[in-house]
């Protein structure tokens, strides 16, 4: 589903991505992980546009989107929730789940009941300001608003970080249902390692802007951890 191949990318001069390459195969998740600047968010940006690459190529579906703007990418089929989430605050709950799809030229379709199958509250907060609602709130908002693009792959950057026990199990279950209906795969960035292990089939690890480790969720073992994720 998605490639990425040999990704190099550098900031102010220093280098911050030294040659990232993962996979994200058809109808799977896969968690990115790692300590605190090693590079993961800015992988993330690179795969959805908003990061220029000095070297490295980004396949998704068989098409090579390296060079295509972010809004192009997104019409391709990336979902992106970035981290903090990034909603329009002085726009209406209404509004803000609307505007992505609008944006693409697709229409709703039903697929708002949807979104509020998955995440009811939304629904009550219809003609909220999005500024007002819960950190939580917030980023169900953003993950509902992301999946009314149809994405192919959903990319969501630590959706657990600042975000009370009950929704951190609404997002889990969320991410749960999309793995089982088949529809589109996911690339989760997160720090919080059960959630990870719960829901991941397969993980990278990266260190210093490249991944040093990767497998089957089930390897990820305690001593793969204890090198390359405990601080």
């Amino acid at each position: 589903m998605l490639q990425i191949k040999n990704l190099e990318a550098s900031i102010g001069g220093s280098r911050i991505l030294r040659g990232v390459n993962l996979d994200v195969p058809p109808k799977s998740v896969v968690c990115l992980m790692g300590r605190n600047g090693v590079g993961k968010t800015s992988t993330l940006r690179s795969i959805v546009g908003v990061m220029k690459l000095n070297a490295g190529q980004v396949i998704l579906d068989g098409v090579d989107i390296t060079h295509l703007s972010p809004e192009e990418r997104a019409r391709h089929g990336i979902g992106y929730v970035p981290q903090g989430r990034e909603i329009f605050p002085h726009l209406t709950v209404e509004e803000n789940l609307k505007i992505g799809a609008i944006a693409q030229g697709k229409k709703m379709n039903g697929n708002l009941d949807r979104i509020f199958g998955l995440f009811p509250i939304i629904k009550e907060f219809l003609p909220r300001k999005g500024g007002m609602l819960s950190g939580g709130q917030q980023q169900q908002l953003a993950i509902g608003r992301a999946l009314l693009t149809d994405p192919k792959i959903l990319i969501l950057d630590e959706p657990t970080e600042g975000i009370q026990p009950n929704v951190i199990d609404q997002i889990g279950d969320t991410i749960r249902l999309l793995r089982s209906e088949g529809k589109m795969s996911i690339l989760l960035v997160e720090q919080y390692l059960d959630f990870a292990k719960d829901l991941g089939d397969t993980f990278a690890i990266m260190d210093r802007g490249v991944v040093v480790a990767a497998g089957p969720i089930g390897e990820l073992t305690d001593s793969v951890v204890q090198a390359h994720l405990v601080v």
